[in-house]
């Protein structure tokens, strides 16, 4: 018997803020929380993410949530830097100079 796959689902920054306000104005636990919004469904799964999403409201506020946070940092290639001119020209003029010498 095979597993169904599981998808992650992107939730909005309105629906997180409003679980977020709902949780702190109702003092509610997160596995209450979790059982509120995502009832049927396994609670610890979303008891972690409750734990993150407030983390992310009390350290960042409300802009935090606009954050794209998923997947890996792209570290891509350092730019390189450019030279400067007096520099250039000197590595210009020693190219010459060899090359003239290597004839």
């Amino acid at each position: 018997m095979s597993r169904k796959k599981e998808y992650n689902t992107k939730y909005s920054p309105e629906f997180k803020i409003s679980v977020i306000m709902d949780m702190r104005e109702n003092h509610l636990s997160y596995r209450e929380a979790a059982r509120k919004y995502w009832a049927g469904e396994r609670e610890d799964n979303y008891k972690n993410r409750l734990k993150e999403w407030e983390r992310v409201y009390l350290t960042e506020g409300a802009v935090g949530f606009m954050v794209e946070r998923r997947g890996r940092k792209s570290t891509g290639r350092p730019r390189k830097k450019p030279l400067d001119k007096e520099i250039e020209n000197d590595l210009i003029a020693e190219n010459q100079r060899i090359s003239r010498n290597g004839d």
